[in-house]
């Protein structure tokens, strides 16, 4: 190879890398959601997903991949090739709990992913009919007290087993879980009144209590849920430290250039620092994040990891 040539190769080499690096994206990017089309999870990440390609001028396509808690997904994300092209949105249960809820996962929480930005969270609701004879938390821990494991409880999600497990541990009360597969079946029968109360999301509560169908007692966050302002806290009514939430957090697989993980972080700040978005987020139940740097979010997914971990651990909890 002569000099002339040598050069050449060179100065291409050096005038290429930069433009390939500024030009992402160039292609449309696949977000894996471990959820159902049509769930409260699945919505927001669309509804953030598509201001996102406006913003990049290329398509954000949702895969939607539901199935053993997230499991199916999250193992599909890790696999994948780490050029910006895959992301994952990741959540308490994929990247918190499901290490304690599983004897294995097929993939590793944080060993094969690098977060990219924390979405939003959703709280958890106490839920009760309307003639329920307990109108507030205290009133319920008194009943439970009185009848250590009579009061039924309907749980629709590991989620749910975990802010009871909680709600035992900070309080004594000790309840009888009732386990069921969906949302939907927990609300008829506690409606029905084939069970005494249950927890569930903001999102799927939150038309039962407008309509009068339930009553809300308390919501799982350390602030109130703009979805039900005017229920208080378990803080608020008297259980000191109670802060649980469910989370969704984007990630990417593991080896992704950080270039490219920080380019995604700043442009899904603006996409959740703009007014229309979260107000639409927040009619969904979410209630938005989006200002942490990817450094923060992996402190925070840790730190939920620890937490989520120790609950269920604790409890004995199995995933069904």
């Amino acid at each position: 190879m002569n000099y002339r040539r040598l050069v050449a190769l060179l100065l291409v080499s050096v005038w290429c890398g930069p433009i390939s690096s500024q030009a992402y994206p160039d292609r449309p990017i696949r977000l894996i959601v471990p959820f159902s089309a049509g769930q409260g999870a699945d919505a927001a990440a669309r509804l953030v997903a598509q201001k996102l390609s406006d913003n990049l001028k290329h398509p954000i396509v949702a895969d939607n991949r539901p199935g053993s808690g997230g499991n199916i997904g999250a193992q599909a994300a890790s696999k994948a090739d780490p050029d910006g092209y895959t992301l994952l949105v990741g959540s308490n249960g994929t990247h918190a709990a499901n290490a304690a809820l599983y004897a294995s996962l097929p993939y590793h929480p944080q060993d094969d992913f690098v977060p990219v930005s924390y979405i939003g969270s959703v709280a958890m609701v106490l839920l009760a009919q309307p003639g329920f004879p307990g109108n507030g938390v205290q009133e319920v821990l008194a009943l439970a007290r009185a009848q250590p494991g009579a009061v039924s409880v309907a749980i629709p999600s590991s989620t749910s087993r975990v802010v009871l497990e909680l709600l035992t541990k900070s309080t004594g009360a000790r309840f009888n879980p009732v386990n069921y597969k969906a949302s939907g079946a927990a609300m008829t029968d506690l409606i029905g009144g084939h069970v005494q109360l249950s927890i569930d999301t903001v999102i799927a509560a939150a038309p039962q209590v407008a309509s009068g169908a339930l009553k809300a007692l308390a919501v799982s966050t350390s602030i109130r849920s703009s979805a039900l302002p005017s229920t208080a806290t378990f803080i608020e009514a008297g259980v000191p430290g109670f802060d649980l939430a469910a989370w969704n957090v984007w990630f990417a697989p593991r080896g992704t250039s950080p270039t490219i993980v920080t380019k995604l972080n700043a442009e899904l700040r603006k996409v959740l620092g703009d007014a229309e978005v979260q107000a639409r987020l927040r009619s969904l139940g979410y209630e938005p994040g989006g200002q942490e740097n990817p450094a923060g979010v992996g402190d925070f997914v840790r730190s939920e990891a620890q937490k989520w971990g120790d609950l269920i651990r604790g409890a004995g909890i199995k995933a069904e």
